[in-house]
């Protein structure tokens, strides 16, 4: 298989999100397959990545950060793009503005050695049923919207621009 598109998630956003990048990779001409990290036997069995997890207290779930970890030895010599979801789309006003801001805290929780060529954060799906009670009670006081804000035209465009790094990879 050329291209693993791991994925940790909690309740089916970054899976999406991973199986459409993983689809638009197959159409480019690229042997992707989507799977969860913790399904992986061998790492080693991939030529490159795009590993993406959900967003928790603006860092990857233990599932990810624990496949990294692991596999750090296959990942540094091989190309290697990630993701997050989480929910800057379902933010407004200010709040909105400090998403901006998550991506360098995600990645300072990164395990130390991880080299990969872009970064993006994703919007998923945010359903009151996700949050805790004081957790709704929060969203709501800084103005969060429930709904499904994953934009698959961003998704594409990624995943369309990765294909074309791999083709020049060649």
């Amino acid at each position: 298989m050329d291209v693993l598109v791991g994925y940790a998630t909690v309740h089916g956003s970054t899976r999406t999100i991973a199986e459409r990048t993983a689809a638009v990779l197959s159409r480019a001409g690229r042997r992707a397959e989507a799977r969860p990290m913790t399904e992986v036997e061998d790492a080693d069995a991939y030529c490159s990545f795009v590993l993406g997890s959900a967003v928790h207290e603006q860092g990857w779930l233990p599932p990810a950060r624990q496949f990294v970890r692991d596999n750090l030895d296959v990942l540094a010599p091989r190309p290697v793009w990630i993701f997050s979801v989480g929910m800057p789309a379902a933010l407004r006003g200010p709040w909105r503005r400090m998403a901006a801001k998550e991506l360098p805290a995600i990645e300072e929780g990164l395990p130390p050695g991880l080299g990969y060529r872009s970064h993006r954060l994703f919007s998923g799906v945010v359903e009151g049923d996700q949050l805790p009670r004081t957790g709704r009670l929060l969203f709501h006081l800084v103005g969060g919207r429930y709904g499904d804000f994953r934009d698959w035209r961003a998704v594409d465009g990624w995943a369309t621009a990765i294909a074309g790094e791999l083709r020049v990879d060649r």
